[in-house]
């Protein structure tokens, strides 16, 4: 349930993310999302530091500093997360992709019709890759219950 929701935000987030990032007109190879969705939300390098010139080592660093601050939030959301009765928890699943959906639809109206088009790809390889996703973690937890 924990990595199905997770997988919900991050497939929620990475179209907009995608969108949102100045950059090049060429369209984007889903395999560099997960750098895009990182650039958008923090910036166009160093998360969002590059004024302080840091230097490589420096850069790597934060990153790795970055990386565990953004999983001990994921860690605390979810340890709440779990308390909430089953009903609150798919209600409130419900609402993000609903609330995902009217996003994503609003993105939608501003592009051109060839961006729509890259869009609804973008979206079915996401959803493509979510399935599967979900897939593996049913058959892992299959697989836990069967030891």
């Amino acid at each position: 349930m924990r990595k199905t929701l997770a997988a919900l935000l991050i497939a929620a987030a990475l179209p907009a993310a995608a969108l949102a990032m100045p950059g090049p007109s060429a369209p984007c190879a889903p395999e560099a999302v997960q750098g895009m969705q990182h650039k958008a939300f923090h910036g166009k390098h160093d998360g969002g530091m590059r004024d302080l010139d840091l230097t490589r080592e420096q850069r790597r660093e934060m990153r790795r500093i970055m990386g565990e601050q953004h999983k001990a939030h994921w860690e605390i959301h979810q340890r709440y997360l779990d308390k909430l009765p089953q009903k609150e928890r798919e209600a409130m699943q419900k609402e993000m992709r609903d609330n995902r959906e009217k996003r994503q639809q609003e993105v939608r109206k501003l592009l051109t019709p060839e961006q729509q088009k890259r869009f609804d790809e973008m979206r079915k390889a996401m959803d493509e890759r979510q399935a599967e996703w979900s897939e593996f973690q049913e058959w892992k937890a299959d697989k836990a219950k069967a030891r």
